[in-house]
């Protein structure tokens, strides 16, 4: 199934450096970026974070409400506020939420006073919604809304990073789960970008009228975020060969499981940088000063990535921290970052998991 690519898509893509369809000969068919990643400059000179807390039991996400920061725990399905202190204390736990493999309680949002989560509950994954009552050390969790379900969910693949954009809509990623061809099914919400109202309906501007998929052929996204423009970036788990960081426009096709990472594949928008999936993993990310930093699993490294040359990148702390999930801006200008080593898939420290800050480059 082939994209639609309107005038205002193809400007965007190539802003940000990706080759767009050529009508040389009449075959629609894009010039191959280079298959191998740019080398990245090690940033072995970097300040090293500030820690703010630990003893966290497989973080998930970071928010700001009202300038307090909540942690959601993936299977504890604890949602944490922090004092100035970084003590935590329990806020409420997210109901039904089953951490199991992949699953369990991910991705939080807060606006106008709700804490939205995406979890997975049962066969499936849903996003809610719950009022936060009280002021910073009482919060409370308010009875839940349900915003959206049916998203299928698996022991692997479930995405899950929810945020609302510059527009006010609500942004999900979803997985695979496990289920490759649903990535190219439009009737399905899995392997997709989903873009909804902040009470899940879709909105009259999405490119599929009356459907909430933004954006297809997604593999395990789990990382979204916009710059000063406007523009969606989101970053995206590959099978074996590259994890990917793409520019994301309304419609098009990211083209797994037919294509992944660079490939110059008519119908299919490549990625603007590509990994090795062992020295990535990417999940959450954050912009700030126009730079994309990235949070990365298995490569145990944070990424800044420069969105006016977004094929470079840069690497701070490979190694020292173990696995990283998610990386917020605070309400002070400074990134917060969350490790992930007691996931099940790490080697946790004694202090693990911990949210360590930094401040961003420029």
């Amino acid at each position: 199934m082939r994209s639609r690519q309107t005038a205002a898509a193809v400007a965007v893509l190539t802003l940000a450096g990706v080759t767009a369809c050529s009508g040389t000969g009449g075959t629609g068919q894009r010039t191959p970026l280079p298959a191998t990643p740019a080398p990245a400059t090690v940033m072995s000179g970097a300040a090293a974070p500030d820690t703010i807390t630990t003893g966290l039991d497989a973080p998930w996400s970071i928010v700001f409400f009202e300038g307090v920061p909540l942690v959601s725990e993936r299977d504890s399905s604890r949602i944490l506020e922090l004092d100035g202190e970084g003590t935590s204390r329990e806020v409420g736990t997210v109901a039904d939420a089953a951490g199991r493999g992949e699953g369990g309680l991910l991705g939080i949002a807060v606006r106008d006073g709700f804490l939205y989560a995406y979890l997975t509950a049962g066969e499936g994954n849903r996003i809610e919604r719950r009022e936060l009552v009280g002021t910073a050390g009482s919060l409370q969790l308010g009875p839940p809304d349900t915003v959206l379900d049916g998203i299928p969910a698996g022991p692997v693949h479930n995405g899950g990073r929810i945020a609302f954009g510059p527009d006010g809509m609500l942004y999900a990623t979803t997985g695979d789960a496990g289920n490759r061809a649903s990535a190219q099914d439009l009737e399905s919400v899995s392997g997709k970008i989903l873009r909804m109202t902040p009470e899940g309906a879709a909105p009259g501007d999405n490119p599929f009228p009356g459907s909430l998929v933004y954006s297809y052929g997604h593999r395990n996204p789990q990382g979204i975020a916009w710059d000063a423009n406007g523009v969606l970036y989101a970053t995206e788990f590959g099978q074996d060969t590259w994890d990917e960081l793409n520019v994301i426009v309304p419609g098009q096709n990211y083209g797994w499981p037919e294509a992944e990472g660079i490939t110059g594949e008519a119908g299919f928008t490549d990625p603007v940088q590509q990994w090795t999936p062992d020295d990535a993993s990417p999940s959450g990310m954050a912009v700030s000063n126009g730079y994309a930093y990235i949070a990365n699993l298995r490569g145990q490294r944070m990424r800044r990535v420069p969105l006016s040359d977004p094929g470079s990148s840069a690497e701070y702390f490979a190694g020292e921290y173990g696995r990283l999930r998610d990386v917020v801006n605070a309400p002070d200008g400074s990134l917060w970052v969350l490790t992930n080593n007691t996931d099940g898939r790490g080697s946790p420290g004694p202090d693990d998991d911990r949210v360590l800050r930094l401040e961003p480059e420029g």
